[in-house]
Order: structure tokens, then sequence, then C-alpha cells
């Protein structure tokens, strides 16, 4: 189905609190990093999180599925919570602050 431009815009700006948050469109859905790191999908208008430990305490329970067929589990953000803003910014923050740095960039090689 994919996810409307909307979806992405408005949850991009709940996030914005959080730090440096941008969206970048991949396969037909979108990637949601902040601070460079990629803590989130949104897939078929519905909001996953990477499941790393920090983003399951700050959520208690949160039901698991996959954000796209063959997917592992990610954690679903309820839509109830989208409009709480503080709230989804702090899960940002402590999603992205559970991941590694993302990895350099290799040059590109030069033409002999």
């Amino acid at each position: 189905m994919g996810s409307q431009q909307g979806t992405v815009d408005f949850l991009v700006d709940q996030f914005s609190g959080a730090g440096p948050v941008d969206a970048r469109k991949m396969f037909g859905e979108y990637a949601i990093y902040c601070d460079g790191k990629m803590f989130a999908l949104v897939c078929d208008d519905r909001l996953f999180v990477k499941p790393v430990p920090a983003s399951k305490n700050y959520m208690g329970e949160p039901e698991q599925a996959p954000p796209y067929p063959q997917a592992k589990p990610w954690y679903v953000v309820p839509e109830d919570k989208w409009d709480e803003r503080e709230w989804l910014c702090g899960l940002a923050r402590v999603t992205a602050a559970a991941l590694p740095p993302p990895a350099p960039k290799k040059p590109k090689k030069k033409p002999a």
C-alpha cells in the first residue's frame, strides 16, 4: 500500500524536539533518522521503532510486528501516541542513544 507523505511529515514534525530528525524514502516506505541514526520506519502508515532494550523499557510492553514482509519484528507505536509530542521525542532520544553511530561512508574510487 505504501505510506502517505502527510503521515511522514506529521511524524517528523512530532519528533523534531528530539534533535535533528529527517525522513528518507526507502523502497517505497520511509526511514526516520535522529542524529543521523535510523531509529524508526513508517510502513503502510504505521510507525515502527527499532527493537532495542531502551525503547522497550520506555514503551513498556510494546506490540511487535514486522514492518514489511520477511523483516524481523520491530516495536509498533500505537497511533494514539502520535499526538503526544513529548512522549515521542523521549522515545526517539532513548532509541537513538542506544544505537551505534552510523558507519562512515566509504570514499568513492576515482576512475583510473
